[in-house]
């Protein structure tokens, strides 16, 4: 009777040992990482966001505009009025002090020329009024004259006082933004230095959970390699398995089963 042989090709025993939990493990990380939550290793809480000082800066970008209120003040100062709100409020006491010592001044004048009308022998007479007539003629032309200059200094000293502020606003006007803009810029690189390094310390937080997301395969990936090279380095052993051939009974039988099986299928 003829025997049959089939040669089975094994890997050693510590090999299949190791190999099957490893299969195992390789199923439950794989699956794991299918219903793995990826927000907590991608997601916007790795992003920084602004910091105080850029916060800051840009809370102070309405001061770029701050230019406004001096550009509106100077305006105010370039009509014709604009002199009034300068002239001092103590003018006309000036004016009406200094004109009355003038006046006491010019009275006092007016003695001699009747002393000069006695010593001549022509007082009372009509060449005495025409002298005094002269004096007061010149007296008043002067007290107006005194009056027109005290005005004309009040209204130059109001003038040179708007002009003044107008210049003033015009050069707040040119300070205030460019001082805005320089404590922007300088909040801005600070919180942006700030910001880096923020973000520097989220991405290193990122990778440690990647990190210990991917720990399990890559532990059971490095086992895997392990089996892999033992594998190689022991090729395992052969077996055969020699079986006796079926005697024509058992063949028979077989066959008999196989059409009563066809039998009842079409029945």
């Amino acid at each position: 009777m003829a025997e049959v042989s089939t040669v089975v090709q094994q890997p050693p025993e510590f090999i299949e040992a190791a190999a099957k939990p490893f299969i195992t493990q390789l199923q439950q990380v794989t699956g794991g990482l299918k219903e793995a939550d990826l927000s907590q290793v991608y997601g916007p809480q790795f992003t920084a966001g602004l910091g105080a000082l850029t916060q800051q800066a840009l809370g102070k970008a309405g001061g770029l505009g701050a230019y406004e209120p001096y550009l509106q003040q100077a305006a105010a100062l370039t009509g014709p009025t604009a002199y009034q709100a300068y002239m001092s409020p103590y003018q006309q006491d000036v004016i009406g002090t200094t004109l009355a010592e003038f006046d006491v001044q010019a009275q006092k004048g007016l003695p001699a020329l009747a002393q000069q009308a006695i010593s001549a022998g022509a007082f009372g007479g009509g060449r005495e009024g025409v002298q005094r007539a002269e004096y007061m003629s010149a007296s008043d032309r002067n007290r107006a004259a005194l009056q027109a200059q005290l005005l004309q200094q009040g209204f130059g000293q109001a003038q040179n006082l708007a002009q003044q502020d107008y210049l003033r606003n015009i050069q707040l006007a040119q300070q205030a933004p460019a001082l805005a803009g320089q404590q922007i810029s300088a909040l801005t690189t600070l919180g942006g230095l700030q910001q880096s390094q923020a973000q520097a310390e989220l991405a290193a937080q990122q990778q440690l959970a990647q990190q210990q997301l991917m720990q399990p395969l890559q532990a059971t990936q490095a086992l895997g390699a392990g089996i892999t090279g033992l594998i190689a380095g022991y090729p395992g052993s052969t077996q055969t398995q020699t079986q006796p051939s079926p005697t024509p009974l058992q063949t028979a039988l077989g066959a008999g089963a196989t059409l009563a099986g066809v039998y009842r299928a079409f029945t």
